[in-house]
């Protein structure tokens, strides 16, 4: 009830709704590459992000992985599972040491069976992630390899870190999947960028060197 991280979707409750969330909840702390959620397991709770980072992202075939976000603090995590089967339908994993905190799930619908501005935001929480998926769809299916890259990098120094540079928590392979191409091919990009002096990268940091160029990159695909 007194913690500064929690989502500000709780920030709608009433004392007695937060006293009942406080009482049917658990704090567990996530180290670097640990699941949080996996992908197919049945959902008992929802989750929020206290501190840290993690990645979520779809399991796909012959292990090929689709990185549909970064979930950062206070992110709310719930999913189609909550109304649907009460499956989780993509993995959640920790970047850094991670606190999260798990909430029943039958708590949650009861809180929004009882308040209305809270399964609004709820709602409207959901809807906004949905759409940046269907974003990222139009720019995965569309764009060119170049084109798909310098989005994945303008999503992470504008959306995520908010910095012209960022500790490289997500390795090659996670720029991959982010990106919808192999490894090879993202190091491949990522040289290139390097070599025109857009980026500059290294296994601790990635840095923004020329901002328009990525930004045009981006805007002709």
């Amino acid at each position: 009830m007194n913690c500064s991280c929690k989502s500000a979707l709780f920030c709608l409750l009433t004392n007695e709704e937060l006293e009942m969330v406080d009482k049917n909840r658990l704090n567990v702390v996530f180290k670097p590459g640990e699941t949080i959620r996996k992908q197919g397991t049945q959902m008992t709770h929802v989750i929020s992000v206290s501190s840290g980072m993690a990645k979520l992202y779809l399991e796909g075939i012959e292990s090929r992985n689709a990185i549909l976000r970064i979930v950062k603090p206070t992110n709310f995590i719930g999913g189609p599972g909550v109304y649907l089967d009460q499956m989780h339908h993509y993995t959640v994993m920790a970047l850094t040491e991670s606190s999260v905190c798990f909430i029943d799930l039958n708590v949650i619908k009861e809180v929004i069976r009882r308040n209305n501005r809270f399964a609004e935001e709820f709602m409207k929480d959901f809807s906004r992630n949905t759409l940046n998926v269907y974003n990222r769809l139009i720019y995965l299916t569309q764009k060119q390899m170049p084109g798909r890259m310098a989005d994945s990098l303008l999503y992470l120094f504008e959306e995520i870190f908010l910095s012209d540079h960022f500790p490289m928590l997500l390795n090659k392979q996670d720029l991959a999947d982010l990106s919808a191409m192999s490894r090879d091919s993202a190091v491949k990009i990522l040289r290139s960028f390097e070599h025109e002096g857009i980026i500059q990268f290294n296994d601790k940091e990635l840095r923004l060197l020329d901002h328009e160029s990525l930004k045009r990159i981006s805007r002709i695909g």
